[in-house]
């Protein structure tokens, strides 16, 4: 099932000549999970070791309230939600983009080893370095960077086909996991004590560098994405297809993947390497919208829903203890990529 004529309409720029198609459908459902994930929000404000009601809440948002009751709303709980928000939308586009250019679900960041590089550098960082705060953003940003680089040239030899996206990534996470593991070793405690709840994926302590770092990647990324972004359905249709329908498709390929990869790093860099949700986002969104191309702005909104909702769920399930996001999404994510890897091996079989 494809949508129809009916179900799409279109947004045209006339200076520029660019024309947006967008399914009604598609639209809909993605203001639903927008309205759902603020409602989360709305919720992790409130909600927690010191509870406030919503009207107190929405005081404390307009200026009033008690100091304690700013410093829980405004400096803790805001930049946390606001970063799981954007953390989430970052990893639910850059799974998509990447699954839908390699067509094949096992293709997202966590697995090809982008977040991989994120952890080494930020471990290096703390291990080595001693830095916190903005170096360990950029520590962890300059991984993922490099690891994507590397993934992708490395890939380039032969084409960037999803298996060897995926076996490269995997060989070369092996690789920084090994350097990971040294690091941790030949740290002191306190260095290991840093390290493990950022490796686990984290939204504790986030203030507005985290806030300005996801923020400001989504405003120069978006733009860019409403350009490449309507070349992946030619992409999808195969290297020899798109080349006949439109010139530089291997370029356009490398730019897609490369802003992939920049939303990985920069989202890793902000939270850790919260596992899962680049696989599972793009996943959950091909099953509400069936027969559909993943859409970018759905992926996004399922990723910030998963991410705010399981954040919430890490602070609340074992109060008064905090369990670090990265370890709902991880519960969340292990089963689905069993299933996706016992459906490829099922369709390997029977193809």
């Amino acid at each position: 099932m494809t949508a129809t004529r009916r179900d799409t309409f279109h947004v045209r720029i006339a200076r520029h000549g660019l024309v947006f198609r967008f399914s009604r459908r598609s639209t809909v459902l993605t203001s639903v999970l927008w309205l759902c994930a603020g409602g989360v929000l709305a919720l992790s404000l409130g909600l927690g070791e010191f509870d406030l009601r919503l009207a107190d809440t929405l005081r404390v948002l307009g200026g009033g309230g008690t100091l304690i009751e700013y410093d829980v709303v405004v400096r803790d709980r805001l930049p946390r939600a606001v970063t799981a928000l954007g953390v989430g939308a970052a990893f639910g586009v850059s799974g998509a983009i990447l699954q839908r250019i390699a067509a094949n679900p096992l293709v997202s960041p966590d697995v090809i080893g982008v977040n991989a590089g994120a952890s080494f550098g930020a471990l290096f960082v703390i291990t080595v370095l001693g830095g916190a705060g903005a170096s360990l953003v950029l520590g962890a940003l300059a991984g993922a960077l490099l690891t994507g680089a590397a993934i992708v040239l490395i890939a380039l030899n032969h084409g960037l086909s999803g298996y060897r996206l995926v076996l490269v990534g995997i060989g070369i996470a092996a690789m920084l996991s090994s350097g990971t593991s040294y690091l941790l070793i030949q740290a002191d405690y306190r260095q290991v004590l840093n390290a493990a709840s950022w490796l686990t994926g984290s939204l504790a302590n986030r203030g507005t560098l985290h806030v300005a770092v996801i923020a400001g990647t989504l405003a120069v990324v978006v733009p860019v994405l409403l350009v490449l972004g309507r070349h992946l359905r030619v992409l999808e249709l195969g290297d020899d297809l798109s080349r006949a329908l439109s010139g530089g498709t291997r370029r356009i390929r490398l730019s897609l993947i490369t802003t992939a990869v920049v939303l990985a790093a920069m989202a890793t860099a902000a939270a850790g390497p919260i596992g899962f949700v680049a696989l599972v986002a793009p996943q959950i969104t091909r099953r509400l919208l069936p027969g559909r191309p993943v859409p970018l702005g759905t992926a996004a909104a399922t990723g910030a829903l998963l991410v705010i909702g399981s954040d919430l769920a890490a602070r609340l399930l074992f109060a008064p203890t905090e369990l670090p996001v990265g370890a709902v999404t991880g519960v969340i994510g292990a089963p689905v990529l069993l299933y996706l890897l016992a459906r490829a091996n099922r369709i390997g079989h029977t193809g």
